[in-house]
């Protein structure tokens, strides 16, 4: 499949280099921190300092925060520096959950707007979904990221899935392959390792295993066919590495989640479908996890059943839990499959050179080339889902200046991106009134969207929901405006389920995410100026 055309001749190539140190010098406690990774931040790095001094931590995962690009990098930097000082000089492998869309807004640390996959899905636009991954992956790697945890290859079948939603890029296994191909792709060219995630599928869920243990009631038969087939097409392209879902599938195993089970990481996964690269444990202090063990115990038994990374999570004592973690593995005489998995992180670290003293030269992504491939994406993504009265193009009533009003229900943090929204119908003629309620509405937001929108020639509301939980007060506040003027734009900003909560709507767009660039294509689309190209990737029923 052709992607980037002449970007990919710029495919980073492993570096030849011979490690300072080798894997059969390190003792047995390095080689179990080989394969640990903690989440840390600005304020908690501190905290996993002496284990990373002693060479006894593999790598750590940069959680999000309200920090700019250069003070990650320097977070790095210091981590690295830190590495530097154990007794084999270890490097550490910087991992990142950088998958767009509910896990990343366009405050935190610095990087690029990573579009949601299920807004890459409704796109179609697979050479623009890999330009811009290479693109957000150049940056990364500048940065000093070799990591990303991403993308999400589950297939979101269920519509109540309370955690996945616009994380998939939809509900029909071939889309989701394709365009998680063309991720794959983008990062790999770029020199990023991406670990797909959360095999063998999160997308049938009703639950969420941060706090529950779901349980996947498919068959054999429709795991093969829908939610397997990504992961499937993944490891035929060679993906780098698979994360594991704290989830249960009893047609596969009746009696372990998919982190604990050898029948499906072992007899199914590297077996039957062939995966020899890095297995990946979610986040082992999540619920779905802990149900069955202590943190450590669970370290110790994910090692067991086959997994490569261990992610032990945030709220830890690392010191503490490392000696935890040894006592488990060692009384249950885990030494080989420690070395196995070990050897596993040791080798990528040679893969990206990361013993080697010569430094890479990294192109600097250019911010203009990014926004535009946005830009160009955002145009063919917004997706006109309905449009009964045929309001579009509006029009604007002769003989005078038309009004516009426009309600947004979303978070403040997102509040810099509105105004993208309003400003071409400015550059129109039209005079803009605007107001932003609150995510959840109380009385008074009611009040001042009905202001807004009285004598309003048109009224844009748009709604924000997450993944299938439904909040009620905006609903409600949405459903009340939309009675009270018949010429309306309904907007769903994020998860497109939302859209099933207002059958009164009578034209509706939506933009599988809340940025500048998808707000600016809707307000294209409602004056004329471009035509809607997107497709929905899910069935709204």
């Amino acid at each position: 499949m052709r992607r980037l055309g002449i970007l990919f001749i710029l495919l980073i190539m492993p570096l030849l280099t011979v490690a300072a140190t080798s894997f059969d010098e390190l003792s047995f406690e390095e080689k179990l921190g080989q394969t640990l990774v903690v989440f840390v931040d600005i304020d908690s790095a501190e905290q996993v300092r002496p284990l990373i001094e002693s060479g006894k931590l593999g790598g750590v995962l940069i959680q999000w925060g309200n920090y700019s690009l250069s003070q990650t990098k320097t977070l790095i930097n210091k981590l690295q520096s830190w590495a530097k000082k154990s007794p084999h000089q270890l490097p550490l492998l910087i991992s990142i959950d950088y998958e767009g869309g509910t896990v990343y807004t366009p405050i935190t640390l610095g990087f690029d707007y990573l579009p949601t996959n299920m807004m890459f899905s409704a796109s179609g636009d697979e050479e623009g979904a890999a330009t811009l991954a290479y693109l957000a992956g150049l940056e990364l790697k500048r940065t000093g990221v070799h990591i990303n945890f991403s993308p999400v290859l589950d297939v979101n079948s269920n519509p109540g899935n309370p955690i996945i939603g616009v994380r998939s890029f939809g509900s029909k296994p071939e889309n989701v392959t394709r365009m998680g191909l063309a991720l794959i792709d983008g990062f790999k060219a770029a020199g990023i390792l991406s670990i797909v995630k959360h095999f063998p599928g999160h997308g049938d869920t009703s639950q969420d295993s941060h706090y529950n243990v779901p349980v996947v009631k498919a068959s054999r038969e429709q795991m093969q066919n829908i939610h397997l087939a990504p992961f499937a097409g993944a490891i035929t392209h060679q993906v780098d590495g698979i994360m594991t879902g704290h989830v249960m599938y009893p047609a596969l195993d009746a009696k372990n989640i998919a982190t604990f089970s050898k029948p499906i990481l072992q007899d199914l996964l590297r077996k039957k479908m062939g995966f020899n690269g890095l297995l990946v444990t979610d986040s082992l202090d999540m619920k779905g996890a802990t149900a069955y063990c202590t943190l450590a115990g669970c370290a110790a038994k994910a090692l067991d059943s086959g997994e490569d990374m261990i992610l032990l999570g945030r709220y830890i004592k690392p010191v503490t839990l490392y000696n935890q973690i040894l006592q488990e593995v060692t009384s249950r005489g885990l030494q080989k499959r420690v070395e196995v998995a070990a050897k596993k992180i040791f080798e990528t670290k040679e893969k990206l050179g990361l013993f080697s003293n010569d430094p890479q030269d990294i192109p600097a992504p250019s911010a203009n080339a990014y926004q535009a491939a946005l830009e160009k994406l955002s145009d063919k993504a917004v997706t006109l889902v309905r449009d009964t009265p045929h309001l579009l193009p509006v029009t604007a009533p002769s003989g005078k200046t038309p009004t516009v009003c426009a309600v947004f229900f979303s978070p403040a943090r997102f509040a810099d991106q509105l105004m993208s929204l309003t400003k071409p119908f400015l550059e129109n003629g039209w005079k803009v009134r605007s107001y932003n309620a609150a995510l959840t509405p109380h009385q008074k937001d009611s009040q001042r969207a009905a202001q807004c929108a009285k004598g309003a020639d048109l009224l844009i509301v748009t709604s924000l929901q997450w993944a299938d939980k439904t909040n009620i007060n905006q609903k409600n506040a949405i459903n009340g405006l939309l009675k009270e003027n018949k010429r309306t734009v309904f907007i769903s900003t994020m998860s497109p389920y939302d859209i099933k909560n207002y059958p009164e709507a009578p034209t509706v767009l939506a933009t599988y995410g809340l940025n500048k660039y998808v707000l600016q294509t809707a307000a294209k689309i409602i004056l004329g100026k471009v035509k809607p190209q997107g497709t929905l990737p899910v069935e709204i029923k």
